[in-house]
């Protein structure tokens, strides 16, 4: 039995391939055309000798060489994370989104499907096919507005939330109109190791640790739930074993936070564990810049449905997750540092060179 996992190489997706390997029996494959996110070291190169593990360099968005790898490995279920994500990125660039969240997914449900089609009906009755989305396809929260859940209105409000907004529509379609086993999941925002260090809280930590100012948009209100990206690959697993057909499930981490309080006790953290800057506490380097166009308010998630139809809930606390988050960048600077001197140093903002405070 075999499970391919789109974007395996990824934050969230290596995440998910190590739980898979750990949890249990089934080969795993990964589907994953290593862009810039996919940064070396998210998975060991000690997978190259399991026999159990597989990767396949490949853009979803080719249909050659989709039907070649679902020809190849037959698997019982697709777990789709594969996607453009960074919202700046996004509002920069909007045209990548679109080639790789809409047109990709939906080249990836034509193979999905035509392998669904073929398979005897106890393999079409097990199949599952996990398409991994975001929160914030539901647009923006006020402060005293309930939590989102799956049966939210989508307000998508930046070109990267339209791009996985229009790709859950087609997954949902390709459920409704041709019978594919399709299970939607909608998550908070992740955090954990091995993220790529242009996102928030890795970004934050590698500035902080250096001693470098914090940028932090507008007055740093704006509020999100975190969840820990091992919780969401435990949700992911149990949603492809345990998901019904249709259904929709919510993972978050039940841990909202300002921007500016996430980002002051990561500065806290750091104060902890390396000594002090010349000129004082970490929080003094924090510097509020223009908005983002369009910044969403709010994002929270309801999870108590998904808690009750697959007996799932976050196990780690977001002030321990985010301790052992910093440590692991402290521990890991030969997994962050090529990176930084990849050539996404002008994105990053961080000085070429840039090392962590003793």
């Amino acid at each position: 039995m075999t499970i391919l996992v789109t974007g395996g190489s990824g934050f969230i997706g290596s995440a998910l391939v190590l739980h898979l390997l750990a949890t249990g029996e089934e080969r795993v494959v990964n589907l994953d055309r290593l862009t810039y996110a996919a940064v070396p070291g998210s998975l060991p190169a000690s997978l190259a000798d399991d026999p159990r593990y597989v990767h396949e360099r490949a853009d979803i968005a080719d249909s050659e060489a989709l039907a070649r790898i679902f020809a190849t490995h037959r698997p019982r279920a697709v777990l789709h994370l594969a996607a453009e994500s960074h919202v700046d990125r996004s509002i920069d660039g909007p045209t990548a989104f679109v080639e790789t969240n809409v047109v990709g997914t939906q080249r990836l449900l034509d193979a999905a499907l035509a392998h669904w089609r073929g398979l005897p009906p106890d393999g079409q009755a097990a199949f599952r096919f996990v398409h991994v989305s975001t929160d914030e396809v539901f647009g923006s929260l006020e402060p005293d507005d309930p939590r989102f859940t799956a049966a939210s209105p989508y307000r998508p409000r930046s070109p990267y939330a339209a791009s996985k907004a229009a790709a859950d529509h087609l997954a949902r379609a390709w459920h409704h109109t041709y019978g594919l086993p399709v299970i939607v999941t909608n998550c908070t925002n992740n955090y954990g190791p091995r993220q790529h260090p242009e996102k928030l809280i890795p970004l934050m930590i590698i500035k902080a640790s250096a001693g470098l100012p914090l940028p932090v948009y507008g007055r740093g209100d704006n509020v999100r739930d975190w969840l820990h990206v091992e919780d969401h690959a435990r949700g992911l697993a149990l949603a492809a074993r345990r998901g019904v057909a249709g259904e929709t499930y919510c993972f978050g981490g039940d841990a909202e936070r300002s921007n500016l309080a996430l980002v002051e006790r990561l500065c806290d953290l750091l104060d902890d564990r390396l000594q002090r800057l010349p000129d004082g506490a970490r929080r003094g380097l924090i510097r509020f810049v223009a908005d983002r166009p369009g910044h969403d308010r709010r994002y929270a998630m309801d999870v108590s449905e998904t808690t009750r139809s697959l007996g799932w809930r976050p196990a780690r606390e977001l002030e321990t997750g985010l301790a052992a988050t910093v440590d692991w960048y402290l521990r890991h600077e030969d997994w962050w540092r090529p990176v930084v001197e990849s050539g996404a140093t002008d994105r990053l903002g961080l000085p070429a060179g840039t090392r962590l405070a003793g």
